[in-house]
């Protein structure tokens, strides 16, 4: 087992970020102050070309920490980024660490998750997150985000449990396995991740969730934001790439948009034919979507009450948000848009 300098001497933490002046410090600091080890760790902020206050609150802090640099990503996407930072890595790095702007973490952070993969024999470590949020809209997001309404019981969203996985949250990497696997496909805007665990559980590699190294993210704060998030969530990409078919949790979303659907066309067959013989039909598809959205104000009068907070109504549209946004998000990229043209359409 390494000493704590050594292991840090060896690890390479990489921040990727785009427009985060409201998050960036309280993430960099939560990070960077702790054991004396953390400064023989190189931290660097991966910039997608913020054009807000976020290079110059790296650059201010870069004052207080020595190991603190900024590389300028002008491909914005994460997936570039952490490309990036493998190809430039400083001589010895061995462990690279991804570490999310929007995310809090526990006191040698980046030093726990090095030590357990230096500990066991995977390809990386992921971690669980657990949401939390300040006031309103963005406080119910995170109540109802960790729940297996929200997340669909994914392993990484409050998770309890160490072992190997299929896919989980990134933390650190075997920097050796991840250029040998040619690291993030850099047409991914969103679920890089998943597609890369793909990759290394092809390659006959381990993932390994460490549930001891959970942290904290902050989802969006607005519904318009949430539903933005989730559109381009939907992993049409990782299975048209790989041939994969959706699991369980993620078809149930489709599925439950269809019927939605369907229950329109069947009011407008109502409408046009006005024959008493369309009423069974409307009976059956309009059940589905009555008790789908009982369950939205459910949640939100649920949330409210765990709460004490009548914001905590939002709870319902998040949910909504989440489900339906994704749902969509799949459909368009799975029928419409092809792989490799899915990263440029979200960057112009």
């Amino acid at each position: 087992m390494l000493n704590k300098v050594d292991l840090a001497k060896q690890t390479y933490a990489v921040i990727p970020t785009l427009n985060e002046e409201h998050y960036i410090e309280t993430c960099l600091r939560s990070l960077m102050v702790g054991d004396a080890a953390l400064s023989h760790v190189q931290f660097v902020v991966v910039d997608g070309g913020s054009d807000d206050k976020t290079v110059q609150i790296v650059e201010r802090l870069k004052g207080e920490f020595s190991n603190l640099s900024v590389l300028h990503n002008p491909k914005k996407l994460q997936a570039a980024a952490l490309n990036l930072a493998a190809e430039q890595a400083p001589d010895g790095a061995k462990i690279m660490v991804r570490c999310d702007a929007h995310s809090i973490y526990p006191q040698d952070f980046v030093l726990t998750v090095a030590g357990k993969l230096a500990e066991i024999e995977a390809a990386s470590v992921v971690v669980p997150m657990d949401a939390v949020g300040t006031q309103g809209y963005q406080e119910a997001n995170a109540w109802v985000v960790d729940k297996p309404l929200g997340s669909g019981g994914s392993s990484h969203r409050g998770g309890s449990k160490s072992g190997y996985v299929d896919h989980g949250h990134h933390a650190a990497f075997d920097l050796e396995v991840f250029r040998s696997l040619g690291g993030y496909d850099e047409n991914f805007s969103h679920n890089e991740d998943a597609e890369y665990d793909h990759r290394v559980n092809e390659a006959g590699h381990k993932v390994y969730m460490y549930a001891e190294g959970r942290i904290e993210y902050m989802p969006r704060p607005t519904f318009r934001a949430t539903w933005k998030q989730y559109f381009k969530y939907g992993r049409a990409m990782n299975m048209k790439k790989h041939g994969t078919k959706p699991k369980l949790r993620q078809a149930i979303p489709i599925i439950n948009l269809g019927i939605m659907a369907a229950s329109v066309v069947a009011w407008g067959v109502l409408a046009a034919t006005n024959s008493l013989l369309a009423f069974p039909l409307i009976t059956l598809m309009t059940a589905m979507p009555i008790v789908y959205l009982s369950v939205l104000v459910l949640v939100g009068l649920v949330c409210a009450v765990k709460l004490k907070k009548i914001s905590g109504l939002n709870a319902g549209l998040a949910l909504g948000a989440m489900h339906n946004a994704w749902a969509l998000g799949f459909l368009k990229g799975y029928l419409f848009v092809p792989v490799e043209k899915q990263a440029i359409e979200v960057t112009v």
